[in-house]
């Protein structure tokens, strides 16, 4: 079942287990559980640790991954490849005894975590954010007792995602209920189960010489940058990565024909671990003010100090701002066609924006969709031509220009879409189960209001050296005034802020 090439990958992976594991699977006599039956003896065939057990499991088809008379809690409802094989060959180390790849106090916290915890992630092959998700409760899982975790393809659990109403993954439950929808990390998860840092944790920082707000390209480059001239540094981010995190394909990364956002991410944050820099994660700055030195207040109600700031907070996808949107998101309303697009197998969908993001996005939804409808609120698609020339070819996409978006209709999912004609005022509706939005970005900023100046879109206004309206202050990347928001210029901008910061610590 594995390519020759994916199989001598994993067999290098299965030299490393440490201890026996037994799989366990639940099988039918479809399709998909011959195909998992295919896999885990394919799979026990390459290691003399491994062993096969039919069982009984919750769902079936589905497998569970153990340790030799114990029962782990990490459970497979689908078939892990794709973007999940690489949860499924961890899954498959850490269980056998290898320690995950975390920092210490992270495995100390999930061991501390007391109470009855059962995950279950819905999830799609094609999702990229989704391995992130179930490897991290795999990881808590392993180490805790207490904490269980089933992933669950809802491309082949199709009846329990639509009666759980699942419209966008990775779609979290916890003990039953609803509990996350979209990405979120280790740290994030014990943040929201109440195991996060407090603000008492970091009372005892001293002032920084640079204290770089935002862990995307931009605040990585200039965290760097900073550090190697031998100054105090710290990062503070909301989430390390940033944007690039719900990047699918990069390709325009100059000297790396492609990779995917979030392994550039990683990448980032491990360069940026090789210097002495205070990294502090998960933490959303809500206040900068000026006193004898610079303070930025956390939302914890932390406050840090500093001799000179660098944001670079980035941007997020740009909302409708109509009514319904709020209220569907994850249940028929989302923004990501590459991680819900399966979802939405065989059912009418509508795209919002007729740039190059949205005209890309219903190109993808189009092969997996009933139909898909465009909706621009222009005279005229902004896309390429070429975009434009291939989504015109498709037989089932339709291009409304003109259109202004008025209400996202439902009761407990989206079941239309209406928008004003433009030309004409009138209003229509069209009725549809899913709604993607595609309208360009909005710089993370707000939290900025009355301190640095910004222009009518709430872009920092920068000079060449990245310095802002108020001295001290530098910005990069995608919440400035930059002509164009692309990772390398973020990257080249985050240098540039850090290097005009190194310079005013020097004259001041």
């Amino acid at each position: 079942m594995l390519e020759k090439d994916i199989k001598a990958q994993l067999n290098q992976y299965l030299e490393l287990l440490e201890n026996d594991i037994v799989l366990k699977v639940s099988a039918g006599e479809d399709k998909v559980s011959n195909d998992i039956l295919d896999l885990i003896n394919e799979i026990a065939s390459m290691s003399s640790k491994i062993s096969v057990e039919e069982t009984k499991l919750e769902r079936t088809p589905s497998f569970s991954v153990n340790r030799v008379g114990e029962d782990t809690g990490i459970v497979f409802a689908g078939i892990p490849l794709g973007h999940e094989f690489t949860s499924l060959v961890l899954a498959l180390l850490q269980v056998s005894g290898r320690a995950p790849k975390v920092d210490q106090s992270i495995i100390d916290q999930v061991k501390n975590i007391s109470g009855e915890y059962h995950f279950e992630t819905f999830v799609s092959l094609s999702c990229h954010n989704c391995p992130d998700v179930v490897q991290a409760l795999n990881i808590m899982s392993v180490l805790n007792p207490n904490i269980t975790h089933t992933m669950i393809d809802g491309a082949i659990n199709r009846d329990e995602a639509e009666r759980r109403n699942v419209r966008a993954v990775p779609a979290v439950f916890l003990n039953g209920e609803f509990w996350n929808g979209g990405r979120i990390t280790i740290q994030e998860i014990l943040a929201k189960l109440g195991e996060g840092p407090k603000a008492e944790d970091f009372a005892d920082r001293d002032p920084y010489d640079v204290l770089v707000v935002g862990g995307g390209p931009a605040g990585s480059s200039a965290a760097i940058y900073a550090a190697r001239k031998g100054i105090r540094t710290g990062i503070v981010a909301e989430r390390f990565g940033g944007q690039i995190m719900d990047t699918l394909s990069i390709e325009n990364f100059i000297s790396v024909k492609a990779t995917e956002g979030p392994k550039l991410a990683q990448a980032l944050e491990e360069h940026v671990k090789d210097y002495n820099i205070d990294v502090m994660d998960l933490q959303r700055a809500k206040r900068l003010e000026k006193n004898e030195l610079f303070e930025i207040e956390l939302e914890n109600g932390a406050v840090l100090k500093s001799k000179s700031i660098i944001i670079s907070t980035g941007a997020r996808w740009r909302n409708v701002n109509v009514p319904g949107e709020e209220e569907f998101k994850n249940k028929g309303v989302a923004y990501c066609p590459h991680c819900d697009g399966p979802l939405y197998e065989g059912k009418n969908v509508a795209v919002i924006g007729g740039g190059n993001s949205g005209i890309e996005a219903a190109i993808d939804l189009a092969g997996i969709v009933k139909h898909v409808t465009v909706l621009e609120f222009a005279p005229e698609l902004k896309a390429d031509s070429v975009l434009q020339k291939r989504l015109y070819s498709l037989p089932n996409a339709t291009v409304i220009t003109n259109a202004a978006t008025k209400e996202i209709t439902g009761s407990d999912n989206v079941n239309g879409l209406t928008y004003t004609d433009r030309e004409t005022g009138e209003d229509h509706h069209v009725e549809l189960e899913g709604v993607f939005v595609q309208i360009g970005l909005i710089p993370n900023t707000d939290w900025l209001e009355g301190t640095v100046e910004r222009n009518r879109m709430g872009e920092i206004i920068v000079d060449k050296s990245g310095a802002t309206s108020m001295p001290g202050v530098f910005a990069a990347g995608d919440c400035t005034d930059s002509a164009y928001n692309q990772i390398i210029i973020s990257m080249g901008s985050g240098a540039t802020a850090s290097l005009g910061a190194f310079d005013y610590l020097i004259r001041n």
